[in-house]
């Protein structure tokens, strides 16, 4: 038993998950009914990831801030400006995509009961309350704008703090980063029980009627991970981008996939940033605020889901509109932190551009909610991915100024 709990873990934590992954898939097909106490270990993984990110976010940005260290940046602006150029790239993709495969639906029910905001300033209200959310409430119900705007002022108040104080917050906020690590080793229980659940749960055979759909969503997706995101890199760091594109995608976005839940992947991207030697300054603030407002994946699910409707009522739509909904899918997509059901219930928002009443926009809205065992999972792969992507091209982009060597397979 030694023996064998030796060699695994010598194993890398991509090969345990991927033996994680395998090991659910075969158990979920052969014996489901008898392996079915295993998919706790999923709800137990998504449950300590979720409660342990809010105070890791704190701790860390507030640390951060509080003891800034003299000549580094920390390269925000560079950040922001690639969440902001990747995520409106990708609805624009999305909807040059939508035009090539026009895609129509078979409206059903399924999305009753659910309120979507009624525009974009409902969209953007929601999300500066939620910036000066109560924080203790902020914490707890897992409100990263909230918990960023604190940790920012708190961090700017203790500036002054004697060294104390400040050793202390660095104390903290070691500890938890320590915890974190403890709870990404089970990251390969966590996906076996997730891969088990999601298959015995849901199956394909409810998604095979939505297969042409699936395939543009999907594809856009891969397009823009695999194409448009590696472009936008290597105007950034003047280099083949893709060793950076696939270790991204396969340290943080395989978890993401089965987590399907950006923040719940936080703690995955810290530790990534931290082992591809990035400045703590900058990924402790860069990557929650991605979970936030990088949603490449959540663009392309409102502007393909959209103009699914529009061809499906015979809409006529010119440039000028598609390019109009290509910046809305990337305001809403922003903003989708901030409404409760995400992306979804951003379609209705978009569909009024086109003026398709809300009855309809929701019968989409539950067409979405049939596939979203997939078009989720791979919007969060995406999303979060991309996160740590951007937050490392910026700051290759000064190392590559400064004469740096860019390490990029220096990670295992």
């Amino acid at each position: 038993m030694k023996s064998l709990l030796k060699k695994w873990n010598q194993l890398s934590l991509v090969k345990q998950i991927i033996i994680g992954l395998i090991i659910g898939i075969i158990l979920a097909l052969a014996i489901p009914e008898t392996a079915k106490p295993i998919a706790i270990f999923g709800s137990l993984f998504v449950g300590a990831l979720k409660a342990i990110a809010p105070v890791l976010v704190l701790f860390l940005v507030m640390s951060a801030i509080a003891q800034p260290k003299s000549g580094q940046q920390t390269n925000m602006k560079s950040v922001i400006i690639l969440y902001l150029l990747g995520t409106f790239l990708a609805g624009l993709i999305a909807v040059i995509v939508s035009f090539i495969f026009p895609v129509s639906l078979t409206l059903v029910k399924g999305a009753e009961g659910v309120t979507p905001p009624s525009g974009v300033v409902e969209v953007l209200k929601t999300l500066l309350l939620n910036i000066v959310d109560n924080p203790v409430k902020a914490i707890f119900n897992g409100n990263y704008i909230g918990i960023l705007a604190w940790a920012v002022l708190l961090g700017l108040a203790l500036r002054n703090a004697a060294d104390s104080t400040k050793t202390l917050i660095s104390n903290f906020s070691d500890a938890i980063s320590k915890m974190v690590t403890w709870v990404i080793k089970l990251a390969p229980f966590g996906i076996m029980g997730l891969v088990f659940e999601s298959i015995t749960a849901n199956g394909i055979e409810s998604l095979l009627d939505y297969r042409n759909l699936l395939f543009v969503l999907i594809g856009c997706m891969i397009f823009v991970a695999l194409v448009v995101n590696p472009l936008i890199v290597f105007v950034f760091i003047r280099q083949n981008p893709f060793p950076l594109v696939f270790k991204c995608l396969k340290e943080s976005g395989i978890t993401a996939f089965f987590t399907r839940s950006s923040a719940s992947n936080i703690p995955v991207n810290m530790k990534l940033c931290e082992n591809l030697g990035l400045n703590k300054d900058s990924y402790s603030v860069s990557i929650p605020l991605g979970a936030t407002i990088n949603m490449a994946g959540a663009a392309v699910t409102i502007s393909v889901l959209t103009l699914a409707a529009v061809h499906t009522l015979g809409i006529q739509v010119d440039l000028p509109t598609a390019v109009i909904l290509s910046v809305l899918s990337a305001v809403c997509a922003c903003g989708a932190s901030g409404v409760a059901g995400g992306s979804l219930l951003l379609i209705p928002l978009a569909c009024s551009l086109f003026g398709i009443p809300d009855d309809v926009a929701m019968q989409v809205v539950g067409v979405g909610f049939i596939i979203g065992v997939l078009q989720d999972s791979f919007e969060t792969a995406l999303n979060s991915s991309t996160d740590v992507l951007f937050t490392a091209a910026a700051e290759y982009k000064e190392w590559r100024k400064e004469g740096k060597k860019i390490e990029i397979n220096k990670v295992a």
